[in-house]
């Protein structure tokens, strides 16, 4: 009972300091036009969101911070290194999303930072992440428990660590295409991962990690109320890049990076179908969906934003249980 407690403790935190947030934020947002210029090449919807605020993700990077302050102040958490590392990468990798996303807002274009210095950024953090948890004791083999296999990976385990953070945080931006979509299909995966870290009572720390997870599953759902169709505040870089680094690390951190591909299987079929779109308009010339990413397929052949949610939701959420049932049971 005190697990549950716990984890409707860190739910409503992240909640009502996320809402709180967000009724302060937005129009402080509006007021300075801090708006996030959309793709005319999608299809008309698109460009009645222009006009749209950005940098969304502040709305609950900060309560998500506050709220592990707030429990820290009270004695209800404590500080270790794997709270320390989950943190570090949250924050670092919202902090590149921010500068992305005021890039982008200030030359009024969709380029922001250029590919070559943002993934200079990504593996620095890479390195802080291996150093931290190497000089702590951190195991480096990669293990799959359903077949009782296991790799020692070494000095590679820092590669494996950066090929987790940037496929993941690259995952979660590319699904962040329409109301509501990566936000409802976050909320799944950190849901299932914060169950995962509640199971690991081997790791130091997990309890930190489940709080944090469950935690900032309250604030993405705060950050729903303003996200969700008709969208009046965009997740922007600033979101999308923390949260991707957020699951990535829970993942790393918890020994279940496999379950990733099974809990975020919308965010990986999300990224394959760009993935198999541009190979096929570079060596074919032709094309595969009618658009990429997938959800703007569904798009052109007329489902309406919120049906698309709605059935990527649902897929999530199955996704999720299943990746809970793999890295809990089997």
């Amino acid at each position: 009972m005190l697990i549950l407690a716990k984890t409707l403790l860190g739910i409503m935190l992240g909640f009502v300091l996320s809402m709180i947030t967000g009724f302060i934020l937005l129009p402080i947002l509006r007021k300075k036009k801090l708006n996030q210029s959309t793709s005319k090449m999608i299809n008309e919807r698109h460009t009645k969101k222009d006009g749209t605020p950005t940098l969304g993700g502040l709305i609950f990077i900060i309560p998500t911070i506050i709220s592990l302050l707030l429990l820290y102040l009270k004695g209800s958490i404590g500080i270790n290194h794997n709270l320390v590392i989950i943190v570090v990468v949250f924050l670092a990798y919202g902090l590149i999303g921010f500068i992305d996303d005021y890039l982008k807002i200030k030359y009024r274009n969709n380029k922001g930072l250029s590919a070559k210095l943002k993934f200079l950024m990504e593996l620095a953090i890479a390195i802080i992440f291996y150093v931290i948890y190497k000089y702590n004791g951190g195991q480096t083999d990669l293990t799959i428990s359903l077949f009782g296999f296991k790799l020692e990976l070494k000095f590679f385990f820092g590669l494996f660590i950066l090929f987790i953070l940037v496929g993941t945080t690259n995952a979660v931006n590319i699904t962040d295409g329409l109301d509501g979509l990566c936000g409802g299909l976050s909320v799944m995966a950190l849901l299932s991962y914060g169950v995962i870290a509640w199971g690991s009572d081997w790791i130091h720390g997990y309890q930190e990690l489940a709080i944090f997870s469950f935690i900032l599953v309250g604030a993405l759902l705060g950050f729903l109320v303003f996200n969700t169709h008709p969208a009046r505040i965009f997740m922007g870089d600033t979101g999308s890049l923390a949260i991707g680094g957020a699951l990535g690390t829970i993942a790393i951190l918890t020994r279940h990076e496999l379950s990733l591909a099974i809990i975020g299987g919308v965010f990986v079929i999300e990224t394959l179908s760009s993935l198999i779109q541009i190979i096929a308009l570079k060596k074919f010339k032709k094309r595969v969906f009618l658009c990429a990413p997938l959800h703007h397929h569904f798009e052109q052949l007329g489902w309406s934003e919120t049906d698309i949610v709605k059935m990527f939701w649902c897929v999530g959420f199955m996704l999720g249980m299943l990746g809970v049932i793999y890295g809990v049971w089997l």
